[in-house]
């Protein structure tokens, strides 16, 4: 189906927008009257740039107010319309908005409302124009699409139809079923907006928080397969109104907006590109420094080996048990201090892994490599973090169905002689991403949509700074679980806000390893006494067990399904470690040791 956002939904000049909207692949868009009376085109300018962008113009709105009136209201209504109209032919548009009324001249009379929206309909008709009549959830007596839908019906006028708003449908509540009733020629137009369940004033909810299909709770799926079981064939739109969206670059939206109308038809049946390849496990976390002694004594301390060197690149690889970590000193004078740069995605089809990327707009990144190296597909995900799809293990020859098997990236690296001194890692747990505070959704809908990951339910910890949300995505067995967060402030001082990044490290015996790693020289995070207390007091404990915790710094969860014991090392540069042991089915992070942890580090850093 077509595609088509709303200018409202993007930051900038209604030029910009235009450009934002077809660099992003639209196929129309919808001009919000506050931006064309905002701009020095003419509207026949405005329509030629449109044009000249392969872009049509689908839908010029709103016009308020102008149902169920008196007559003399109605009469400078229609005055009002005719001018809009005439606008709209030089323009280029023939479908206009019209909102419920929420007038306190406006009556209860449906009957009123439909010889008055048939009225309307003629003038428009003159002008061949149509009129796409849309219940707001805030409308003073008209806010469901039922209701709309009755004065539409009453009203007869092939000119008019309903316009069907996901955000003020399911904001309500109501059952999309009925939308099947409509016959799909009558539903002239479909604006869709997903959002946050919130318990919020519905217009406030709508005007501030609304964001893109699949960043949300609702069920906008559902509710475009009722529209086109329907019969509707025009465009799907996006209408967004978000805080965020109106400061954010125009481009960057405009390819998350894309993004996710293809999330949105691929879940509704109405397209199909490339299937999702869930990764199955981490083969790599790299960190980046322009000085590896940075970084080398804590790796060390944490019992990994530098056991290989790149055959053509500066890149060290680190091991300890399934666990690797690059480290890449190429960076420069833009990485000076240690920063997670880069993850590795083990993943069953490469090849496939990319070719979903690419089809939902995500930046494949050009790779330097020589002849020999293993031919990595990279991305970037909104953060700027490289996430590669790799098979581990270089194999020669066909594989079962006579296909060339891939090289493996370790294929790529040259032993180095080293001294094995485990403390008892075994593999990469999760890793913990600091997203920019203004691109959180669009990073939770990229990993979803673009890596086949599950997302988890948000969270908000308490920050001394303020408040720090979190997201979790993993795929289904836990193998790969990237913790997604951002701070309380744009801000990137580490002290106020800014982030650094960190990787978890599993163990089965986290007071030995941590033992292990403290004999090693590793500089565990302190934490305050008073959390021991406080952990005393809701968890009952083997004797001498939480004072082992106290004195080596671990923090403990409990939930019905299991146990989970965690600690961090202090912070290098952009970049910490954390140890965890779970125990039972534990699924979480321990987020509610967050606040602890998060207060220890702005504590060392002041």
């Amino acid at each position: 189906m077509r595609t088509s956002i709303a200018t409202v939904s993007l930051s900038g000049t209604l030029t910009e927008k235009l450009a934002a909207a077809a660099r992003a692949g639209f196929d129309g868009v919808e001009i919000f009257e506050n931006d064309l009376i905002g701009s020095p085109l003419s509207p026949e300018e405005i329509g030629e740039r449109a044009a000249d962008l392969g872009l049509t113009i689908d839908l010029f709105q709103p016009m308020r107010d102008i149902e169920a009136v008196p007559a003399d209201e109605f009469a400078r209504n229609l005055r009002r319309a005719e001018h809009k109209f005439r606008l709209m032919r030089r323009l280029g548009a023939d479908t206009v908005l019209v909102c419920s009324s929420v007038s306190p001249y406006a009556v209860d009379d449906d009957a009123l409302a439909a010889e008055q929206l048939r009225r309307l309909a003629d003038l428009a008709q003159e002008s061949g124009i149509r009129v796409a009549y849309e219940a707001l959830a805030w409308g003073r007596h008209v806010s469901t699409y039922e209701h709309a839908w009755r004065i539409v019906e009453a009203a007869n006028h092939p000119a008019l139809g309903v316009c069907l708003d996901s955000f003020h449908i399911l904001a309500r509540g109501s059952d999309v079923t009925g939308i099947e009733d409509i016959p799909g020629d009558r539903i002239f137009f479909l604006q869709l907006a997903d959002a946050p369940q919130m318990a919020l004033d519905v217009l406030q909810w709508s005007r501030h928080h609304r964001c893109f299909p699949g960043q949300g709770d609702l069920d906008v799926t559902g509710l475009v397969r009722a529209a086109v079981r329907a019969g509707y064939d025009g465009p799907l739109s996006l209408e967004v109104f978000n805080d965020v969206f109106r400061q954010a670059d125009a481009g960057r939206t405009a390819i998350d907006a894309r993004r996710s109308l293809t999330l949105l038809q691929e879940s509704a049946g109405l397209i199909a590109p490339p299937a999702p390849v869930v990764p199955t496990g981490f083969a790599f976390v790299e960190i980046a420094t322009a000085d590896a002694a940075r970084i080398a004594p804590l790796l060390t301390a944490l019992g990994f080996a530098r056991t290989a060197r790149h055959s053509g690149k500066p890149v060290d690889l680190w091991e300890q048990g399934e666990a690797r970590i690059l480290i890449n000193t190429d960076t420069g004078i833009h990485r000076p201090e240690p920063s997670l740069t880069a993850v590795g995605l083990e993943s069953p089809d490469p090849t496939g892994a990319s070719a979903r990327a690419e089809s939902l707009l995500a930046p494949v990144l050009p790779r330097r490599r020589a002849p020999g190296d293993a031919p990595l597909d990279a991305v970037a995900a909104p953060d700027g973090t490289e996430f590669f799809f790799c098979v581990t293990e270089r194999t020669a020859g066909p594989d079962d169905t006579g296909h060339p098997v891939r090289a493996g990236w370790t294929g790529d690296f040259a032993s180095a002689p080293h001294t094995p001194a485990p403390i008892g890692v075994t593999r990469v747990d999760h890793v913990a991403l600091t997203q920019p505070w203004h691109h959180f959704d669009e990073a939770t809908l990229f990993h979803r949509g673009v890596l086949g990951l599950r997302p988890h339910a948000s969270v908000d910890l308490a920050d001394p700074y303020g408040l720090l949300r979190s997201r979790a995505v993993s795929n289904e067995d836990g193998t790969v679980r990237i913790a997604l967060g951002v701070g309380a402030s744009p801000t990137e001082d580490p002290a106020r806000g800014g982030r650094p990044q960190h990787v978890a490290l599993v163990t089965d015996d986290l007071v030995t390893t941590v033992r292990r790693a403290l004999a090693a020289g590793a500089r565990m995070l302190p934490v305050p006494a008073n959390y021991y207390d406080d952990l005393a007091a809701h968890h009952a404990f083997a004797p001498g067990e939480l004072e082992t915790y106290r004195d080596l710094g671990i923090l403990y969860d409990r939930d019905e399904k299991g146990e989970f014991r965690h600690c961090y090392t202090v912070t290098t540069g952009r970049v910490f470690f954390e140890l965890v042991e779970r125990g039972g089915g534990y699924d979480g992070y321990g987020a509610r040791n967050a606040p602890v942890r998060l207060a220890a580090q702005h504590a060392l850093a002041e």
